[in-house]
């Protein structure tokens, strides 16, 4: 059913005339006709009366008129769904604790009349496949992996450097340790549980025991972050690493101690991506913002792996 021919129907129906009509949709009065005559072949009835003071609705017509008013209001509302700006801007982020939803939660304070729908696709393949189809609008990553490239219709900016940090117990032997070297991190374990083979962290992290000969731990279930800082408390042979950006919610008397790494700081490096056909404009202001609000990457003394996107 043609759209606009309901369109000047409902028109026509409202002004009792043929000739207002036509110049309240700003189209001749032959055009009108024409499409009237054109619905009425479709519905197979006859949809108006002629009359001496214009044109009435048949007993059809009056039938058809709040339908045909539905109609138009549906097709608004499909519009209107997909209108630049009029419909939430949708962020993957990996972790509603991690430094991705830190930044995400900066732009909103920032933005707050932005309206965004925040979720979690945990593989980058998912994410860029949803990125490709418009079922989300960016998403925060660590790219690119090694032996893998994004299609030439994402792209991507690096947006944060997250510093990682040493988090161990009371009993730790580098518990009081005001800073620690990478090189002092030699022999001790590090645990960190629930790394997925082909992710994103986990290829960082095989490259950091790569590079400086560190021991990584990635035995047992993941049970979450509280789960975690209980057994780092409570076992002073294991330790963990924590981004710096990450927010946690930490346990009373559980004695914690986050200590800073250096020579150099192992950082981990976020980016964003998004299709480059994508015009939505919260996308534009979430690309500004954190261009206007993230220090430049690959800060002296950090390490980053190489396949890292230098920029």
């Amino acid at each position: 059913m043609d759209l606009e021919a309901v369109r000047t129907f409902a028109a026509v129906a409202e002004a009792g005339q043929f000739q207002k009509a036509a110049a309240d949709l700003s189209i001749t009065q032959q055009a009108v006709s024409k499409r009237i005559a054109a619905l009425e072949r479709d519905l197979g009835v006859r949809l108006f009366n002629r009359t001496p003071r214009g044109a009435e609705p048949t007993i059809d017509g009056r039938a058809f008129l709040p339908h045909a008013r539905e109609l138009l209001r549906v097709a608004e509302r499909a519009v209107a769904s997909v209108r630049a700006g009029s419909r939430p801007l949708r962020v993957d982020v990996l972790s509603s604790r991690g430094a991705a939803s830190g930044l995400l939660r900066e732009f909103h304070r920032a933005h707050p009349a932005i309206e965004l729908d925040v979720l979690t696709l945990l593989e980058i393949d998912a994410a860029v496949a949803a990125i490709r189809s418009g079922a989300i609008d960016a998403s925060f990553r660590a790219v690119a992996m090694p032996g893998r490239t994004l299609p030439e219709d994402v792209a991507c900016a690096r947006v944060a450097d997250e510093p990682l940090q040493l988090l161990t117990g009371p009993g730790h032997a580098l518990a009081d340790a005001a800073s620690v070297t990478v090189a002092h991190l030699v022999g001790h374990r590090i645990w960190i549980p629930g790394l997925l083979p082909g992710s994103e962290w986990a290829a960082y992290y095989d490259d950091l025991v790569a590079a400086f000969g560190l021991t990584i731990e990635a035995t047992g279930p993941n049970f979450g972050s509280d789960a975690l800082l209980d057994t780092v408390a409570d076992t002073p042979a294991l330790a963990t690493f924590m981004g710096g950006l990450t927010r946690l919610v930490w346990p009373a008397g559980h004695g914690l101690r986050l200590i800073p790494v250096t020579d150099p700081t192992p950082v981990y490096p976020h980016a964003l991506l998004w299709h480059r056909d994508n015009a939505h404009p919260a996308l534009a202001a979430l690309r500004t913002h954190l261009a206007a609000t993230s220090p430049a990457p690959d800060a002296p003394g950090t390490w980053r792996p190489d396949w890292v996107i230098p920029h």
